[in-house]
């Protein structure tokens, strides 16, 4: 396996303050096991399904204690110029760019409108190695209040071309590379409590989205929207017991009409 195109979604991971409890709503719901916690990199622990490395999740470490939440992690060649390009358009490097041992090395950003996000350069460790299965990433959108700075900001760090729906319900583009969609970019309505800041949400693929639904609210989760069809897919969206947000989606229970794109 190669490392991924420049911009490509790689890799998630979460902080949670009960990792234990992480471990065990995100097995039950999503079919999560786990390998050994590596304590020369702060506990952080793989996920995987069916034995293929799909996440991870750790402890946060001191002073870092907070809300937590899902971090996507994009592909760079060069994890440095990709932190200067950010730092050069209008974005914040929360820490600077980090090797891990010989898995990588990684950034962790902030874009001009608000939503944290990471910068993952491969070593050994070259990300997912599965998507779009049961228990796996499959896409991720950034939800903004000011889709002016972000639609400016992700083609100028990564090299994206982009497609603006044309709907007048919603105001959606998505980033490709190359021929393969990356991202979507979703424009926060009023139906967002202002005290919610812009963030990325991801998606995890489901055999059935309405008993995962079923098993989160069970295991404390809180559903946020949905269950609803879709030309993608069946979702809902998700918080998990410790305030992450994350969504859940069955690619096989598709329904509508593709919606129209038009370039940007």
């Amino acid at each position: 396996m190669a490392a991924e195109p420049e911009g490509t979604p790689c890799w998630v991971d979460a902080m949670f303050a009960d990792v234990e409890g992480a471990k065990s709503f995100y097995g039950d719901v999503l079919g999560w096991t786990f390998g050994e916690a590596a304590s020369q990199y702060g506990d952080y622990t793989q996920a995987y399904a069916n034995g293929k490395a799909v996440a991870a999740v750790v402890p946060p470490m001191p002073g870092q204690e907070g809300q937590s939440a899902w971090c996507l992690y994009l592909a760079s060649p060069d994890v440095a110029a990709t932190a200067k390009k950010i730092k050069d358009n209008g974005g914040e490097v929360l820490m600077e760019p980090m090797q891990v041992g010989g898995f990588g090395s990684l950034a962790i950003a902030r874009e001009p409108s608000g939503a944290v996000f990471g910068v993952w350069q491969a070593g050994s460790h070259e990300g997912f190695e599965a998507k779009a299965v049961p228990g796996a990433y499959c896409w991720a959108e950034f939800f903004t209040r000011d889709p002016a700075k972000l639609d400016t900001f992700l083609p100028a760090v990564f090299p994206y071309g982009a497609k603006q729906m044309q709907d007048d319900a919603a105001d959606f583009r998505v980033f490709s590379v190359g021929d393969e969609m990356a991202l979507g970019r979703m424009r926060m309505t009023d139906d967002f409590p202002p005290e919610i800041p812009s963030y990325v949400n991801v998606y995890f693929t489901v055999p059935d989205c309405d008993s995962t639904v079923a098993k989160a609210t069970k295991r404390g989760g809180v559903l946020r929207f949905g269950p609803v069809d879709t030309p993608f897919g069946r979702f809902a969206a998700l918080s998990d017991p410790q305030g992450a947000a994350f969504s859940v989606i069955d690619l096989q229970k598709k329904e509508g009409e593709m919606p129209r794109m038009a370039d940007v």
